[in-house]
Parts: C-alpha cells; structure tokens; sequence
C-alpha cells in the first residue's frame, strides 16, 4: 500500500469495539512500559539538565582558554554519538533493559569523574566525566523508541510523545536542583559542613551520582519484548545501512531529526554563557534553561494526537517555523524577558521537529532492521549535535561582545533551518509508490 504524506497514523472513526478489544491486550502493556519509562525521564533525566546549566559554567572555571568552556557539554554529545550505534547493537540483541543498565552506569560513573575532577581542577578529568555521561545521554535517547516497541500502530506516536513528555517533570526538578547545590541553596550549606565549599559544582556531581544510582532500579519494572530473532536457518537483518538512508523517509526523517537536535543544542549551550555574560546570574540562568526544557517536553502531552491527526510532516514543518522564531527573536535582544522568550519558542520547534522526525522514522523500518536503523540515527543525531556544541563556544567567542557572540550562534542557525525545510518539501511532492 502506497503511502500519502501528509495522511494521519490511523484514522479514529474506522476503530470499531472489536479493534479495540484487539488492541487492548498489547497496549495495557505498552502503557505499563511508558509509565516506568516516564518515571525514568523524570528522575534519571533531570541530570541532563542540571549538568547543560553547570556544564559550561565549570568549564569556564576550569578550561585554560574561554572558547574551551562548552567542551565538557561537547564531550557528553560524542559520547552519546559513539556510543549509539554499540548500544543499539546490544539492546538488538539482548534486549533494552541491560542497556538502560549501562546508561544509568555511564552516568554514575561519569558524575563521580567529573566530581573528582573539580575536585582536583583537572581539566582533562572533567572532560572525560563527560564523555561517560554520553553514555546515559545515548541511554535515554533510546527510551522513545522502547516506547514503540509494545505498541500498537494507533498507539505508537502517543506512546514516543508520552515518553518524552517525562522529559517536563525532569525540566522541573533538575535546575531546581542546581539551585540546591550552587550558591546559598541547602545542599551546598551540607557541602559547606563537608569541606566542599569552596568547590563550584561539586556538589551537584555528586548529586547526579545518586540520581543514578537510585534511578537505575525502575528498569526492573519494565516488561517489553524480546529482541527478534530470525528463524532456524535464515538471515533476517533487513536492509544494509545504505540501502536504508536511500529510502526516501527514512533520510528526511534523520535529516530532520539532525537539525531540530543540532540547533537547539547549539542555542541552549550558549545560552548560560549569553545569560551571565550579560549581567545576569547563575540562578537566571538555570531559570531560563528550566523554562527552555519545560518547553522541550511540555507539548508532548499533545504532540502523538497531532501528528495522528495532521500527519508526522506537517508537524515537523512547524517545528522547523518556532527553530527560526527563536532565532529571530533572540537578535532581538539580550534583556532577562527575551532569553525566556527565544528559549521556549527553541524548546516547542525541538518538540515538534524531533518527535515528528522519530515517529516518520519508527513507521519506515522493519523489526529486524530496528537496531540498525536506531543506531545510525542517533550516531548521525549526535554527531551533528556535537559540531554544533563545539561551534557554541566557538561562535560565541567570534563577536566583538557577549552580545555579538550571541548574535553569530542564531545566524548559524538560518542555513540548516533550509536545508531542512528543502528536505521536507521533496519528500512531500516524491509520489505515493516511493514509499510502497
């Protein structure tokens, strides 16, 4: 069967009693699977945003040059990019919970790195605490699609957006937290009491530790399916990895993804640099990148209806709009309000441009091309999304000012923005049997 591009995922009034006894059964426990997968992208992803704010600020503090200081936010994005697609290949294979295992301890791990290294003011150890921190970073990346993989075809968009929705209580609780651990805040007076007082950020390290630690136990409650075996005697891997970025959909939906993730990457780490650079403190800047992820996950609770009711291109396309609206209205200027204003824009157009891009690409593969397909998309994600951590320090050091700097990281944004958009434009006018 041909498919329209711009036709919804299912259609609600052709969903009779007897589908939905049907359906019943497998989604009672997709829906079990995204309850624990909510819970794990509220507690175990609040240290996603605790360490974007701190991240940049501590390597400032301890890079030996200013255009470094988003390194430590870099790192944490090649470690995701090179640990997706090994990841992805185990979890093919023995299943989703011992690499959500791995996750959990790669950020652990890298937590108590970094920690170690702001205890010694080592540089280079901050850096590699970072790059075990990729590890979860990827780790949760994969969390959407575990989502999916219990679920119905009507289910399917809700189950990755309600997923990802987590991501709002995460957006609460991690700059709060940082809140906690920098400045007057209670866990940097229990730091104080253990002779860590004079140590910016260490005490939120050690905090994401035990986010870890703890977090890690909801992947015992989840209950998803097997990995897919081909049968006795067969090879089953569906299609090598260039005939799949050949097909049409599957290449615009990476495309996509690539840029939602890559820009709003680009524009959140720079923004706690911007904001402090501008006069501003560190607290208003935690509260700037808080409303930035309420934004990334809030729309979610919404984003599966819309793209079963208008079609996953069209909210891409919107995405894609809010990515520039941020853009133009951070040039705008750099009082406290249009900070807020460009950022919750940045976090709606990453929710639509990314949530769209991955549920065009969960309905373009086969099960036994799942792991291959996962993989790449999130190695070729992450790696775009690290260039453009690097270019984050790099631009906002290319201006005369902190303003100009700001100024150069959203005019980098416009040439993707269109490459994007002309992406998503062919694939809606290639004809029906591109994608029989």
């Amino acid at each position: 069967m041909g498919w329209t591009p711009f036709a919804p995922f299912y259609t609600a009034p052709a969903m009779t009693d007897a589908t939905l006894d049907t359906a019943a059964p497998s989604d009672a426990r997709a829906r079990r699977n995204v309850a624990v997968l909510v819970a794990a992208q509220a507690l175990l992803g609040s240290q996603m945003p605790m360490i974007f704010v701190v991240g940049g600020l501590a390597g400032l503090m301890l890079a030996p040059s200013p255009a470094l200081a988003t390194i430590p936010i870099s790192l944490i994005v090649f470690g995701s990019m090179t640990t997706a697609p090994w990841l992805s290949w185990l979890m093919s294979r023995l299943g989703r919970k011992p690499g959500f295992f791995i996750g959990a301890l790669g950020g652990g791990i890298g937590a108590a790195t970094s920690a170690y290294g702001l205890y010694t003011s080592s540089f280079p150890l901050f850096l590699l605490g970072s790059y075990f921190s990729g590890i979860y970073m990827s780790a949760q990346g994969f969390y959407r699609f575990a989502a999916s993989d219990a679920a119905s075809d009507g289910f399917r968009p809700k189950a990755i957006s309600y997923v990802m929705a987590g991501g709002l209580l995460s957006a609460l609780l991690g700059p709060q937290l940082v809140k906690a651990t920098v400045g007057d805040g209670q866990w940097a007076i229990f730091a104080e009491t253990a002779g860590f007082a004079l140590i910016p950020f260490l005490a939120t390290y050690v905090l994401v530790v035990v986010l870890n630690l703890v977090g890690a136990l909801l992947f015992i409650l989840l209950d998803l399916p097997a990995p897919a075996r081909p049968a006795p005697g067969t090879v089953a891997d569906g299609r090598s990895r260039r005939d799949l970025l050949r097909d049409p959909k599957i290449a615009v939906a990476i495309i996509c993804a690539m840029v939602s993730y890559a820009l709003m990457n680009l524009m959140m780490t720079s923004t706690p640099l911007a904001v402090v650079g501008c006069g501003f403190g560190t607290d208003d800047a935690a509260d700037v990148v808080s409303a930035h992820v309420i934004a990334m996950f809030a729309p979610s609770f919404v984003t599966g209806h819309l793209i079963a009711r208008f079609g996953a291109m069209r909210i891409v396309a919107a995405g894609l709009f809010l990515l520039a609206a941020a853009g133009a209205v951070a040039m705008t200027g750099v009082e406290l309000y249009r900070f807020f204003g460009a950022l919750v824009l940045l976090g709606v157009g990453w929710n639509f441009g990314f949530i769209g891009a991955t549920a065009l690409l969960a309905e373009a593969h086969t099960v036994e091309e799942r792991g291959r397909v996962q993989g790449m998309n999130d190695f070729l994600v992450f790696g775009c999304v690290t260039i453009a951590s690097l270019m984050s320090g790099v631009l906002m050091n290319a201006g005369a000012d902190v303003v100009g700097g700001w100024n150069a990281v959203n005019l980098a944004m416009a040439p993707f923005l269109m490459l994007a958009g002309g992406a998503l434009i062919w694939l809606a006018m290639k004809p029906k049997d591109a994608f029989a």
